[in-house]
């Protein structure tokens, strides 16, 4: 088992520096939406890649990063602008090419292995990001955006923070795609955004925000423990199978006779009966087709952590338990908005179940709870969602108010792997600090691809450890080395 690094601070600031757009904005102001405003109190977005280290010169690094930043500016002039309030208490993003802070630090006496090695994500990771700690409400008087490249022993790391009243996961990620495509010297963007304002999620109704701006709503020190879990493409979909109940079944969704006849071989009674045993089957299959809802692997994956924290933290049978997931909102209203529409479009989403029932039914259960929620959550839904904010607008709550929440966040489907910047794809998606308590989980997709998933788990210390141990769930975990 290798040893993590002391958890102290090893990444020293170089330079600090402001990147403009190379050409001026002729974007207007862009008002935020009913999925932008809530995020004002919540932290900038901290996500990086790793990077083995090239064999160029750092300071050409540096510089290919600059210019490509200046660049790709010119297609996102909003992640160049800042945050405005009207007279009216409208919250716009001007795009007035203010600029974006771009940070060079070294780290030489880490290697890429201490980062992805340690069994807990180490405390050092997180000075790999600027703006550690800020609101997002401070876009009015801050960058929108900050890029930090850290020189590692071996490697770079690239952490981006972005305001998150700007973004969500699929524009930051857009936006990464984006600038790593520019800095490769590709001239036409393969997926431009879209700057619409014309749905209902642009709303009349005005967020009053308290004199100083808004706070974070969760503690921002307690004592927590952070984990990547992951877990292969075979152990997800052999969690799948069993979600579904599907131990008979292949992976055509079909019953396996060769598997059922196969047992049948070596029974000496004679071969008429295996006959007879494979025409049931085949004829089965034809004739009762499966009606029940097919669970995703990542509803099952969900399902499976759902019930081994609920474990892990010890509560009474009665105790109320929730699991919120966020949603891309962009395909589900109708019109659609557009896959790359700029801004937020999520919702979250919050699953019920007592203790009782999370520990007491089979993954099936409570992944078919997370599923119809899904399901459910469409064109009415979502303006439902809508029409109840502006009843009572607010910032979003993020937190673990009662011990028994979970929140999923982030998603396995985002190309966190699809980002060249000309010397090769990343080794590692990690984040900063950024909106961290107990229960806040982040699905990343696995390194190793192929439809694997990364689990960034974040939970109080005592409750990782129990986790840690619990069988059923660290039976599909898979270790790297």
């Amino acid at each position: 088992m290798p040893c993590e690094l002391p958890n102290m601070l090893v990444s020293e600031i170089i330079s600090k520096s402001t990147v403009f757009p190379s050409t001026k904005s002729t974007l207007p102001d862009l008002k935020l939406s009913t999925s932008d405003l809530p995020m004002l109190s919540c932290h900038y977005i901290q996500k990086g890649n790793l990077f083995v280290k090239p064999e160029i010169p750092f300071s050409d690094i540096i510089f290919l990063l600059r210019e490509g930043l200046a660049n790709i500016l010119t297609h996102f002039p909003p992640l160049a602008g800042r945050l405005v309030t009207d007279n009216d208490g409208y919250v716009y993003i001007t795009c007035n090419d203010a600029g974006a802070q771009f940070v060079h630090a070294d780290a030489i006496n880490v290697t890429v292995n201490d980062i992805i090695s340690p069994i807990h994500v180490p405390d050092f990771v997180k000075t790999f990001f600027a703006f550690d700690g800020m609101v997002s409400y401070s876009g009015h008087f801050n960058p929108i955006l900050a890029v930090q490249v850290t020189e590692l022993n071996d490697g770079v790391f690239i952490g981006f923070s972005v305001n998150h009243a700007v973004v969500d996961g699929t524009t930051l990620w857009n936006f990464i795609n984006s600038f790593a495509e520019v800095c490769r010297g590709v001239k036409l963007l393969t997926k431009p955004p879209r700057f619409t304002r014309d749905s209902v999620i642009i709303s009349p109704a005005v967020l009053k925000v308290p004199a100083g701006g808004p706070k974070v709503t969760f503690d921002e020190y307690a004592p927590l423990s952070e984990r990547i879990f992951s877990f292969s493409r075979e152990s997800i979909l052999k969690l799948k199978d069993m979600t579904n109940n599907r131990k008979r079944l292949n992976c055509n969704g079909e019953i396996n006779a060769v598997e059922v006849m196969g047992k049948q071989s070596n029974d000496p009674i004679n071969e008429k009966m295996t006959t007879l045993i494979g025409n049931w089957i085949r004829n089965a299959v034809v004739s009762k087709p499966q009606t029940v809802p097919e669970i995703s692997s990542f509803q099952s994956l969900s399902a499976l952590l759902w019930r081994a924290v609920t474990r892990a933290r010890k509560f009474q049978d009665s105790k109320m338990t929730t699991f919120r997931m966020a949603v891309n909102c962009r395909h589900r209203l109708e019109p659609k908005l557009e896959p790359l529409y700029f801004g937020n479009a999520i919702q979250s989403i919050p699953t019920y179940a007592t203790a009782r029932d999370v520990l007491s039914h089979d993954l099936r259960w409570f992944a078919e709870q997370l599923n119809k929620n899904v399901l459910a959550h469409d064109d009415q839904m979502v303006r439902s969602f809508v029409s109840n904010w502006e009843r009572d607008p607010r910032c979003f709550p993020l937190g673990n108010f009662d011990g028994a929440m979970l929140t999923m966040g982030s998603s396995p489907r985002f190309p966190m792997y699809d980002n060249d910047f000309g010397w090769g794809k990343p080794v590692a998606v990690r984040s900063g600090r950024a909106n961290k308590f107990d229960g806040k989980i982040s699905a990343f997709p696995g390194r190793e691809g192929g439809g694997s998933v990364d689990l960034e788990v974040v939970l109080s210390p005592e409750t990782m450890a129990a986790l840690e141990l619990d069988m059923e769930f660290m039976q599909y975990v898979s270790e790297y080395c």
